[in-house]
């Protein structure tokens, strides 16, 4: 018998090799070398073998350990493992082995595995979209919200079958609720068609359910929405989404949040953001102002002489409540209105105080002399 090549250099990755590049490498040389690709070809056979054998190995981590630590002899007579254990697939690695599993790894089984019994049955997952303004994100709160779901049915208690009677084991799967067919040397598991996977046969079904066990009905849910979720934010409630299938494993209902648009307040991660007009004549002069907060008070905000349009002032800790971490702050932004429908009175100030402009307005001033030196 030759001497086994190492699992690493089978599958071409370093020692180092992360589970992801172990399962990249692998996928990569199965395709190349499935017996279905390459029929008649006992040298690609043999090939897929090997990196099989590889692969089983170092995606388990006691199995790669202990690899790591002694070679191949981890699994031969010496280290407590049988090495007959490999059988006629050429297998001597000391545990059991099935290609399947390796397949399971990549493409998974039916909703979820190899649980058997009733896991292919699982009831569907839900999405329910909820709108809130954002003071009540910024608070929290709880709504009641109404679906309509399949739900357990409460005639037969959701076994499928007709009060006073009860299912029997399915004849073609012995219960499993998964039949193991082999294909070659694969060994292919599938639901079970008869029972649908429930491993329970129902010989009177429920008149009211027809024996699936889950009726339509429309049930209402007290959902608590924390303080600070943010738009796309999801919640996940377990087990509340469709009931499955003869009593099986309820899917769950996940609560998609949207925040609507609001008039005043803009939101910026957990920072608000708020525009205020004010005159002009209190940004010339100073002054002060009151702004509004998002939990529905005022804060006054002072104004110092000059102020310019986009100007902004920090008010800490007056922002939007966080999952995680502190509040944040809030942002007042000022834009300085120019006066419309003067009189004939203001008019003529105005005039007035234009003649009297003596460096008043420093940023005008040095914007038009850098445009006389360019056209110069």
């Amino acid at each position: 018998m030759s001497k086994k090549r190492d699992y690493y250099e089978v599958l071409g990755v370093s020692r180092d090799a992360d589970a992801d590049a172990l399962k990249k490498a692998y996928r990569k040389l199965a395709i190349k070398y499935h017996p279905d690709k390459n029929p008649d070809d006992k040298t690609a056979e043999q090939k897929f073998k090997e990196i099989s054998e590889a692969y089983d190995v170092l995606k388990d981590e006691q199995k790669r350990s202990a690899y790591d630590r002694f070679g191949h002899q981890a699994f031969e007579g010496g280290m407590g493992a049988a090495a007959s254990r490999g059988g006629a697939g050429g297998h001597g690695a000391g545990f059991d082995f099935n290609f399947s599993d390796i397949f399971e790894d990549f493409f998974g089984g039916t909703n979820g595995g190899r649980a058997g019994g009733q896991s292919g049955s699982r009831g569907s997952d839900l999405r329910y979209n909820l709108s809130i303004s954002l003071e009540e994100a910024f608070q929290g709160k709880q709504e009641t919200i109404k679906l309509t779901t399949s739900a357990t049915c409460d005639s037969c208690n959701g076994n499928g079958a007709e009060p006073g009677t009860n299912p029997v084991t399915c004849t073609t799967c012995n219960g499993a609720g998964r039949i193991r067919a082999s294909q070659g040397f694969f060994m292919v598991e599938r639901t079970c068609a008869t029972c649908q996977g429930a491993g329970k046969m129902i010989k009177d079904p429920c008149r009211k359910c027809a024996g699936s066990g889950r009726v339509r009905k429309e049930k209402s849910l007290l959902v608590s929405i924390p303080a600070g979720v943010e738009e796309g934010n999801r919640i996940r409630l377990s087990g509340e989404g469709e009931a499955g299938f003869r009593g099986s494993e309820p899917g769950d209902l996940y609560i998609f949040i949207s925040i609507k648009t609001h008039p005043i307040f803009k939101r910026e991660g957990n920072n608000i953001l708020c525009r205020i007009p004010i005159p002009f004549t209190t940004a010339a002069l100073g002054g002060s102002i009151e702004a509004p907060t998002i939990e529905g008070g005022k804060v006054k905000v002072t104004i110092p002489e000059g102020t310019q349009t986009g100007h902004q002032f920090r008010l800490k800790s007056k922002g939007m409540s966080a999952l995680r971490g502190l509040r944040g702050d809030m942002y007042i932004q000022v834009d300085v209105e120019t006066p419309t429908n003067l009189n004939k009175k203001q008019k003529e100030l105005l005039k007035e105080f234009e003649k009297q402009d003596n460096n008043i307005n420093p940023a005008s001033e040095g914007f038009f002399s850098k445009v006389k030196e360019l056209w110069s």
